[in-house]
């Protein structure tokens, strides 16, 4: 045998001995499941907790020197929603250096504490008449913190799924972090709902609002509880042995993966736009223009959150079956229809099933859309860069989809009226469609290099 066939016999060698290592050391379904949702869940209950104060109580608590005027008032917390948005790029570059070189697990970890003490001290803040500019000031500061945390949170959870997942179940495994969703979304509409059930508007006013940041706490705690415990990912630990871990994550995605950070931006961005249009926007427009009270919407948002979830795993058992691209082009075009045509739901005084039919398709193509990227995105990255790259895009997602989604839509809703709204998704879905059409297939894509 010559020198070389031995060196390359001992390198195959030693990678099949490091792949039985981190095979061994894989984690259990169970901790994959615990630890990657409960990130996601806390997000999402954390954001729609938010948007939900901001669009009904905030401005009476924040924002009552604004002449007065409740629109203004409105459009100013509104704008306060945004600034998580816009912090979480930088949350994604931070964590997302630390996730690629120093591992998931102890990254994850940061981030859930960083969004999870940001959320309980808005729950403590005094009013504007208590600590007058200076409260503003200060939710603005906690808001922006919070967008740190999220900014690491969903590549992280993505990645302890996929990461850990058996051959072929990638989208199956992503589906994980993307059930967070509506159990977040689930929690926070129903804390709300039991709190308008029980307090009357003074009461909401006065406390009932901090209720929901406050419990947050619960479930930082059972977060940290199972993150902790968990494994390192078998493929972070394969990068490690074969020292592919590189010095600066972000520079190398911005050197040799920019086109794959655009694309992931506005393969997310719509999820962002419908999500904030069905949960926060239309809970505003529903309360103000369809005679529906805010216990009601929250009922019926609840109802229709159990759409999100069921499309979810069906959209991600279709992207493992036939691919990625194919579910995400197919939703995308569903998503333009559903645009059109979804006004036409909006233009009658308290008709409930209108609303309950708008919202549950809205949340079930909001499901077929959100399930496939869990997998999608990581995949689109090297395992060296996975977490900054899928991250950013994730989170550039945020401010082109979201930030500004509950202020657009609520002004474009009192200029031109709701088919505005509907024009605004169906753009960004055809953003979406595109960028999915420029993408290659990951399906089978090596997922250890």
């Amino acid at each position: 045998m010559s020198m070389a066939e031995g060196s390359a016999a001992a390198e195959t060698a030693v990678d099949k001995a490091m792949q039985a290592t981190a095979k061994v050391a894989r984690n259990s379904v169970k901790q994959v499941i615990a630890a990657s949702m409960v990130g996601t869940a806390i997000e999402f209950y954390d954001f729609y907790a938010y948007g939900t104060a901001a669009a009904n109580y905030f401005p009476k608590i924040f924002f009552t020197n604004l002449d007065n005027d409740p629109t203004v008032a409105l459009l100013a917390s509104l704008l306060t929603f945004s600034i998580a948005f816009i912090a979480r790029p930088l949350g994604s570059v931070i964590f997302g250096h630390f996730g690629d070189r120093l591992g998931r697990k102890a990254t994850l970890v940061a981030s859930l504490l960083t969004m999870g003490c940001a959320t309980v001290l808005i729950g403590c803040l005094p009013s504007y008449a208590v600590w007058g500019v200076w409260a503003v000031v200060v939710l603005c500061l906690c808001r922006f913190i919070q967008g740190i945390g999220l900014g690491g949170e969903w590549s992280g959870a993505s990645l302890v799924a996929t990461e850990n997942a058996p051959e072929g179940k990638r989208a199956t495994y992503g589906s994980f972090p993307a059930l967070g969703a509506p159990i977040g979304f689930f929690l926070s509409n129903g804390t709300f709902f039991i709190l308008e059930a029980n307090l009357d508007d003074q009461q909401m006013i006065q406390w009932g609002w901090r209720v929901p940041f406050l419990l947050s706490s619960i479930l930082v705690i059972v977060g940290l509880a199972v993150r902790v415990t968990m494994e390192e990912t078998p493929v972070f630990k394969q990068t490690m042995a074969k020292h592919k871990v590189v010095k600066s994550p972000i520079v190398t995605v911005f050197r040799t993966s920019w086109r794959q950070v655009l694309q992931s931006t506005f393969i997310v961005a719509v999820t962002y736009t419908l999500f904030y249009t069905l949960a926060t926007w239309s809970l505003a427009y529903g309360t103000t223009h369809l005679g529906f009270s805010r216990q009601e919407y929250l009922g019926f948002l609840m109802i229709s959150i159990f759409a999100f979830a069921i499309f979810i795993v069906v959209s991600c058992n279709f992207a493992d079956r036939i691919g990625r691209r194919p579910a995400l082009t197919i939703s995308s075009v569903a998503l333009v229809v559903f645009a059109i045509f979804f006004p036409y739901l909006l233009m009658q005084q308290h008709n409930t099933w209108q609303v309950l039919l708008f919202l549950c398709v809205g949340f079930a193509l909001m499901g077929m859309a959100f399930g496939p990227i869990g997998a999608f995105l990581p995949e689109l990255f090297k395992a060296s860069v996975r977490y900054s790259g899928s991250g950013l895009g994730y989170n550039l997602a945020a401010i082109v989809g979201a930030a500004f989604v509950p202020t657009i839509a609520t002004w474009l809703s009192s200029h031109w009226g709701v088919k505005s709204v509907g024009l605004y998704l169906a753009v960004m879905a055809v953003c979406c469609l595109v960028a999915v059409l420029t993408c290659r297939e990951t399906k089978n894509a090596d997922y250890m290099d």
